[in-house]
């Protein structure tokens, strides 16, 4: 593995442990030349994915790029970096298990916002605004209409079972 630092071909894998979510393997690395510390990470690809954007291009699947978007949507944000990488390594998982090579922009934009949307609505909101291409103030408030009446009727399903458990409780 090449240094980030001085760019020596003879870094040194100084320990090794599986990641939180067993995605991956961390490696610490030292480099003997210049006394540079740093850690990679090993995953597992299943297939080379290519995206097919909206313009026809073709590009290779980045995940790098995958996460420096969603960092952006998360920004100053109490959402733990933990959770982020299980989502992305969740994203990346359903992406290949879909068995194409090519994988429409579109649809890892929708894995994003469902993604985003389980772990914050400020960065749903966020990433939303750009994946659609919101124009005007109109956009977001269709938007935060659609998640203010999905957590109201997830509140009544709520509401709902504990009120049908109490009457099953008092029947008791």
């Amino acid at each position: 593995m090449r240094c980030p630092y001085c760019s020596s071909h003879d870094s040194q894998v100084k320990d090794s442990r599986p990641s939180e979510d067993g995605a991956a393997i961390r490696r610490r690395r030292h480099c003997p030349d210049c006394g540079g510390r740093f850690t990679t990470f090993e995953r597992v690809q299943l297939r080379e994915l290519i995206v097919l954007k909206k313009s026809g291009k073709r590009v290779p699947f980045d995940r790098d790029k995958l996460a420096r978007s969603i960092a952006i949507a998360v920004r100053k944000r109490p959402v733990d970096p933990e959770r982020l990488e299980r989502m992305m390594s969740s994203i990346v998982r359903q992406l290949e298990s879909l068995g194409e090579t090519e994988i429409a922009s579109d649809l890892i934009g929708e894995h994003v916002m469902e993604g985003l949307r389980v772990l914050d609505d400020v960065a749903y909101v966020r990433f939303a605004s750009v994946y659609r291409n919101f124009r005007e103030a109109r956009d977001f408030e269709e938007l935060l209409g659609e998640l203010s009446s999905e957590e109201e009727a997830s509140r009544e399903d709520e509401s709902g079972a504990s009120s049908d458990n109490d009457r099953a409780d008092a029947s008791d």
